[in-house]
């Protein structure tokens, strides 16, 4: 028998409620609202009690990348006392995951033996823990609530999935995404190019202009019939797209959270499809 608060998740098995903290990303909170909005609904309809810290800013990764070890530490240390509570900490960015899960307790590792900084072993730990219950949202999804089954809203759509460099090689994300997407319907098309970098960088996009838009456009110019491309980078989304409207492609992009909740929902059906 469920215990009080279960609730009934894909197969018919059943999940305990968790208490999960939305670190909605710069990105997101600025390009992809809907998306992130999407990610609520989306991780409340698999049974999880999410809350949104309102202290949340920036990850750091931006300083990082550019070399700014004292900002980073400074946004590093503001997100572990931000999220300290949280039982779960899930973010609809590969990218931004990992600067979580990866990068943080370099960052704090590299502070320390830089300024032998007092309490450092306490950093150390915070970040440790932070790194280890905080997931992308396809991980989440998938890892941590064991949920692959989503609906079928998704039926009849044909879709390439992008794999951001960060989730694909830094949390190992290969196939999740995959997985989801066809647990709510989806045809999972193949692609060539899926695994390739878009280009974007970060920073790697403004200093690397020509280089940048050049593998933005490799990876658009080998897509196969399909009527999205989903991902869960917006950063990724945010290049490949901007690409794909300055060369008049017509390609549509979903994020992830709104692709697997139009898979929940049945939302933006093809007309005909049962």
């Amino acid at each position: 028998m469920p215990h009080e608060g279960a609730v009934p998740v894909g197969w018919g098995g059943y999940l305990s409620r968790m208490n999960v903290a939305l670190f909605v990303t710069c990105l997101a909170d600025h390009y992809f609202a809907d998306a992130a909005a999407d990610a609520v609904r989306l991780l409340r309809h698999l049974g999880c009690d999410v809350t949104f810290p309102p202290g949340q800013t920036c990850c750091g990764q931006p300083a990082y990348n550019a070399g700014k070890s004292r900002d980073a530490m400074r946004m590093a240390r503001h997100t572990m006392d931000v999220f300290a509570d949280s039982e779960a900490v899930v973010l609809p960015s590969g990218s931004c995951a990992t600067m979580v899960k990866k990068f943080y307790p370099r960052v704090v590792r590299g502070a320390a033996g830089a300024a032998g900084q007092a309490g450092a072993g306490a950093r150390a730990a915070q970040a440790s823990a932070l790194a280890d219950k905080t997931f992308d949202l396809a991980e989440f999804i998938h890892h941590r609530l064991g949920v692959t089954e989503l609906g079928d809203g998704l039926a009849g759509r044909r879709v390439a999935v992008h794999q951001g460099c960060h989730a694909l090689r830094e949390l190992r994300l290969e196939t999740e995404l995959a997985v989801l997407l066809e647990g709510a319907g989806a045809e999972v098309v193949p692609w060539e190019a899926q695994d390739e970098c878009c280009g974007f960088g970060g920073l790697f996009s403004v200093k690397m202009t020509d280089v940048s838009a050049a593998m933005a456009d490799r990876k658009l110019e080998t897509l196969p019939e399909l009527d999205w491309v989903v991902s869960g980078d917006g950063g990724c989304m945010l290049h490949l797209d901007g690409r794909n409207r300055a060369r008049g492609m017509g390609v549509e992009f979903v994020h992830l959270a709104t692709a697997l909740w139009r898979g929940v929902t049945g939302a933006h059906r093809p007309a005909g499809a049962r």
